[in-house]
């Protein structure tokens, strides 16, 4: 009898739960179930971050619980700085809402410059799809074919770039102050679509970006040899590029080579990181962390990037996380270096 009445008792509990639209823990439908997640890419459409982002959004949602789906929209300004500073301040931290952002931001944030309204300690990181090989290519139009004639240019040599905070400025400055090379950057584009476009004009000579993000967004250019590859921009020579000079091989000075290491070979690992806001639920960071990963080792994600030239070296988000915070970490007189370099016109 007494078994009898508990179970009755019970059935009318989850009854009276019900009839109020509370469902019980084991009956609960994944949160994701019916919603819509945001990627916001910092760029304009067409370059290497939005590229990057639209691949990833299309076989992200089947390896998060509910299966959302997801989209990409473009919030341009500052080289991602509008949409860092909207996902910090502005975007719910519900998990449905990710940027996708520049980690020279970060190194902006550490040098105290203007604009910056985010804490980096505080956002949550998904991860990043690769670490970025960044290079320095010219227009063969422009004469700039090898480091013997950029280093004999007697004009400082114009090389579109986004906004402070972005490889496409803050790398090019760095080797005006470390190497002495003629440079003069020209900066205000939305994004690196918008400088190929300009190269291609003949507005600008070239352009500093990752070697992944060439390779996929200006393929004609490589194909028909318009485009040159004079310079690398990190540690060891990459395996597409044997012939193409180091910039730390042009280093006089043990200063200029600290600087190279920290402000360009170390930007490299932090470069494209998807963020999400802080305060996102743990439970939900880590369900994005694992579908992420599971998105770029999924085989259908891996046969579109290679069609589309994309690289894929994987950040995982608790790695991205421990980088990040390394970086605010560096010796304050490096940190100083850094700043007078990327504060030089």
């Amino acid at each position: 009898m007494g078994k009898r009445l508990s179970n009755l008792i019970l059935a009318l509990a989850i009854a009276v739960l019900f009839s109020a639209g509370v469902r019980p823990a084991f009956a609960q439908e994944p949160f994701y179930k019916g919603k819509t997640i945001r990627i916001i890419v910092g760029f304009s459409a067409g370059g290497g971050y939005d590229t990057y982002a639209r691949v990833i959004a299309r076989h992200l949602g089947k390896y998060i619980p509910g299966n959302p789906d997801v989209i990409v929209e473009n919030m341009t300004g500052a080289g991602s700085l509008i949409a860092a500073n909207h996902i910090y301040k502005a975007a719910r931290p519900d998990g449905l809402s990710i940027a996708h952002i520049s980690g020279g931001l970060f190194f902006q944030e550490l040098l105290s410059q203007q604009g910056i309204q985010f804490n980096s300690s505080k956002f949550e990181y998904v991860g990043a799809p690769f670490q970025d090989n960044s290079v320095m290519a010219f227009s063969k139009a422009s004469g700039i074919t090898s480091m013997e004639r950029w280093m004999a240019s007697k004009t400082p040599v114009k090389v579109g770039g986004l906004a402070p905070g972005a490889s496409t400025v803050d790398l090019p400055k760095i080797l005006k102050s470390t190497l002495g090379l003629p440079i003069q950057v020209v900066s205000g584009y939305k994004g690196t679509a918008d400088i190929r476009l300009a190269v291609n004009s003949g507005e600008v000579a070239g352009s500093c970006n990752a070697w992944e993000s060439f390779k996929s967004t200006w393929r004609k250019e490589l194909e028909s040899e318009e485009l040159v590859i004079v310079l690398q921009l990190i540690p060891n020579a990459h395996a597409d590029l044997p012939n193409v000079p180091l910039a730390i091989n042009y280093a006089k000075t043990d200063e200029a080579r600290k600087l190279i290491q920290a402000g360009v070979h170390d930007y490299g690992t932090v470069a494209r990181p998807f963020v999400l806001p802080p305060g996102t639920p743990k439970d939900r960071v880590q369900s994005l962390r694992k579908a992420f990963l599971d998105t770029l080792n999924d085989p259908e994600f891996q046969a579109e990037a290679k069609k589309a030239q994309l690289d894929i070296n994987s950040v995982p988000g608790e790695a991205l996380e421990k980088i990040v915070n390394n970086v605010f970490k560096l010796d304050p007189a490096l940190v100083a270096k850094l700043k007078q370099a990327l504060s030089s016109k």
